[in-house]
């Protein structure tokens, strides 16, 4: 059994991405990456996108996958839609497709539109970067404006934070890899946590304090000390 889903903006994509298991199967599309999960890029219609292509998971969850809990690829294309509809960006989400053979949960593809954007946080936080503060004050704009509307992105990490800078000199932010996001009231405490991934040190944290703080009308000293507490990913 099959189940597929197309955005309304993308319906010319329906039969695409209707086709994705088979497409991954044949071997089509270009590999860009291959873990535990794959991703591979498809052109269609005039639209590049990026498919990721979740693994069959352990046999507790393609039970609850299968019967009672929405799938990785459905979050990410449900959450994507959400988070754009509060003016954060992500890639346009294009639709997903998921799989059940009987009682099981099989495998599960999510397709968004591929990015443009031109660095991730790893870029940012190297000292020869032009415009580099302008960077992370951006970054802490935007991770504050998350945890204000009660998303805490449980892998945000350098590689799922992606930049770029446009002529205006006015700086874009997206937020991929949407799957594990929860949704609660987020504290000072937690939200600071949240950014335990990312790479850092004294003088990123001295950076990305004070905005961050003042999105949230929140204590900077009180932000910058929890920063600098779990900042465990220094660099």
């Amino acid at each position: 059994m099959r189940k597929v889903f197309v955005t309304p903006e993308f319906e010319a994509q329906q039969e695409f991405i209707a086709s994705l298991p088979e497409r991954f199967e044949r071997g089509e599309g270009k590999i860009i990456y291959n873990g535990r999960n794959q991703l591979r890029e498809f052109t269609n219609n005039g639209v590049t996108m990026v498919v990721k292509s979740f693994c069959i998971p352990k046999f507790i969850n393609r039970i609850a996958y299968a019967w009672f809990r929405s799938s990785k690829a459905e979050r990410s294309c449900e959450y994507a839609q959400l988070l754009l509809s509060k003016g954060i960006a992500t890639p346009a989400p294009i639709g997903y497709v998921t799989e059940r053979k009987g009682l099981l949960f099989g495998r599960s593809y999510y397709a968004s539109v591929k990015s443009d954007y031109t660095h991730s946080f790893y870029d940012i936080v190297q000292p020869g970067l032009a415009n580099r503060e302008k960077f992370l004050v951006a970054v802490a704009k935007t991770t504050a404006r998350l945890h204000e509307c009660g998303f805490l992105h449980k892998d945000y990490s350098a590689g799922n934070i992606l930049l770029s800078e446009l002529a205006d000199g006015t700086v874009r932010v997206e937020i991929i890899d949407l799957n594990r996001i929860r949704f609660r009231e987020i504290g000072l405490e937690e939200g600071c946590k949240n950014f335990e991934r990312l790479p850092m040190n004294e003088e990123i944290v001295g950076i990305m304090a004070p905005p961050y703080a003042a999105a949230r009308n929140l204590d900077v000293a009180q932000c910058q000390s929890a920063l600098n507490t779990y900042n465990t990913f220094k660099i």
